[in-house]
């Protein structure tokens, strides 16, 4: 089984260590920043959870939590505040903005280690719960997603518009790839609602595709005769 990974982002030096050592002494690999700008030079999408104080330096805890949940590769990181900011309309703030828990501080190392424990047993049974669902419905190949139920391709965190036939025509390779589609194949999925496409259609949109997705257009490939593929 993984080790889950826990980033810790406080600028109280003690209070961090004392965190990370009964934390690890629970099994989970954790690691400290002393203010976001240092945790943003981080693998962030790694970690499994992040407790986030609220009041730091330029970047506070706030904004450093709304950088996460704009981000598609960040946004489902559960995030817990551990803030000495103890008022009722804090706490719901921290909330709204999609914080899973709220901590106030001074608090006690229990505590946090409960609140951990419950936050990460109940974001694993909803991964468990939806797993078939982002399966059925989410194409990826490393930075590259599809969500077909939604119609978003997302690259490397960005969104990328593409044009309706543009994205069933990659939705179609990708979920074909490792092998050479043909054209008349393509033509029967992708342009099944059209009377008359020509063959260049599919070249012209191939052409398209490769120039909006960046390096990942490298992976359509051609096969003179053949048709085109998407490579694993």
């Amino acid at each position: 089984m993984t080790t889950e990974r826990i980033l810790i982002v406080d600028d109280e030096e003690t209070l961090c260590e004392v965190l990370k050592l009964n934390l690890e002494n629970e099994g989970y690999d954790v690691d400290i920043a002393f203010s976001a700008e240092q945790a943003l030079t981080y693998d962030l999408k790694s970690y499994s959870l992040i407790l986030l104080d609220i009041m730091m330096g330029e970047i506070s805890g706030i904004k450093m939590a709304k950088m996460l949940k704009s981000d598609v590769t960040t946004a489902d990181i559960p995030i817990i505040f551990c803030t000495a900011r103890d008022t009722e309309d804090d706490m719901i703030m921290g909330l709204n903005l999609g914080a899973d828990d709220y901590i106030m501080k001074p608090y006690t190392v229990r505590n946090v280690i409960a609140r951990v424990k419950s936050v990460l047993r109940r974001t694993s049974s909803h991964k468990n719960n939806v797993t078939s669902t982002e399966k059925s419905n989410i194409l990826k190949v490393d930075g590259l997603h599809l969500d077909l139920e939604f119609k978003r391709c997302i690259i490397d965190g960005e969104e990328v518009k593409l044009a309706r036939k543009e994205f069933e025509l990659l939705a179609y390779l990708i979920s074909h790839r490792g092998k050479i589609c043909s054209r008349e194949q393509i033509l029967s999925r992708v342009w099944s609602d059209e009377v008359v496409v020509l063959d260049r259609t599919i070249d012209v949109n191939i052409t398209r595709l490769r120039s909006k997705i960046g390096n990942y257009g490298s992976y359509i490939v051609t096969r003179s005769g053949f048709g085109y593929g998407f490579r694993d």
